[in-house]
């Protein structure tokens, strides 16, 4: 066979290639359609390259560091195809071990800047009912995934204290996103989070590190998807040592307002309508936070007394009435359980903020 037929074939099959590539040049919504592909493609090809280094690594004494190896290998393939970077602050605090890492949520994009921050030995937090999902629930319990029996409140509760457990045995990290579901908005916020990551860390006396990847909002949503480098923060870790569970309402308060404010701060200035908007009077009494850096791990936070823990709402801080008023419109009735919760914070329908990011949105 000849030469040029051998590359008549190549050249047919290339030509709808080109052709999207040069249509996505001049029309957003080709280049959103086309990019999401990508991203989507990528995300199955690595699935099929998880399970292999799951297998192979486990056989060898290393399944806690498969995610890792995973999310280099993602953050690898889609960082070029995409041309969406990241530059990373205090990664150093993502060597503290062990430790409970919560990171903000905002869209399925989230699998990225996890690819570029991931660490080593860390494992992540998911609801029971996945570990029987053919591939992807061998894939995370050979990738060392703590599961949680979401069954009922009691169970969910013991789940919670023996993950702790687990990860001092292992000596390793714990992922999950305390909001408990996707945020993604244009103004630079967060919702309520959940109390489950604290819970977690309060029994087990680990200290919570922060996560804050920057608004990615004007790169990517619903028909929009560029190209553009982020920036993502490490907070320094935040002791638990010493708190008991009346502590964790405020514990959460506390992590939630520094990492919005870290957020506010890595995330590019909104316009003057967006910063007018974003700009309200808190509805509750002010929960004063504590820095970081000066708090001594033996410090308790503010007790909550058992009374205010069943009867009353607990205060809210700025950055939560913020997140509440721009998120009423979202807020109905089941959105709005989800995010009230429980003390556990553990009742999600979804996400969980454990594990799986979600669906395009």
């Amino acid at each position: 066979m000849s030469l040029a037929g051998l590359l008549k074939p190549v050249a047919y099959l290339s030509l709808p290639v080109v052709a999207l590539h040069t249509l996505s040049k001049s029309s957003p919504i080709t280049r959103y359609y086309v990019r999401l592909a990508l991203y989507l493609s990528t995300i199955s090809v690595c699935s099929v390259w998880g399970v292999v280094c799951a297998v192979t690594m486990s056989l060898v004494g290393h399944r806690l560091d498969v995610n890792y190896v995973i999310a280099r290998s993602f953050y690898f393939l889609t960082s070029r195809m995409l041309g969406v970077r990241f530059v990373v602050e205090g990664e150093e605090h993502l060597e503290t071990r062990p430790a409970v890492l919560v990171g903000n949520h905002q869209s399925m994009m989230d699998i990225i800047y996890l690819g570029r921050i991931f660490p080593r030995r860390a494992s992540i937090m998911a609801k029971k009912e996945l570990q029987w999902t053919p591939l992807l629930g061998q894939f995370m319990t050979l990738s060392g995934a703590v599961w949680v029996d979401r069954s009922n409140n009691a169970k969910a509760v013991r789940s919670l204290a023996a993950a702790g457990e687990l990860m001092k045995a292992r000596n390793s990290s714990l992922w999950l996103f305390p909001e408990g579901t996707r945020s993604m908005r244009e103004h630079h916020d967060m919702l309520p989070f959940k109390k489950g990551a604290f819970h977690t860390a309060v029994q087990a006396g680990v200290p919570i590190v922060p996560v804050i990847c920057e608004n990615y909002y004007r790169i990517y949503r619903k028909g929009v998807f560029e190209s553009g480098t982020l920036k993502i923060k490490v907070l320094p870790p935040i002791p638990t040592q010493g708190l008991t569970n009346a502590d964790v309402g405020a514990l959460s308060v506390r992590v939630h307002d520094l990492m919005v404010a870290a957020l506010r701060e890595i995330s590019p200035p909104l316009s003057p309508s967006k910063s007018i908007e974003s700009t309200i009077l808190p509805a509750g009494p002010e929960v004063p936070s504590v820095d970081p850096l000066s708090a001594s791990a033996a410090s308790p936070l503010p007790e909550e007394s058992e009374a205010m823990q069943h009867d009353e709402p607990e205060p809210q801080s700025r950055s939560e009435s913020r997140a509440s008023t721009h998120t009423s419109e979202d807020l109905s009735s089941p959105a709005r359980s989800r995010i009230d919760g429980s003390e556990n914070g553990t009742e999600t329908e979804e996400d969980d903020g454990m594990v799986l990011v979600g669906r395009p949105k």
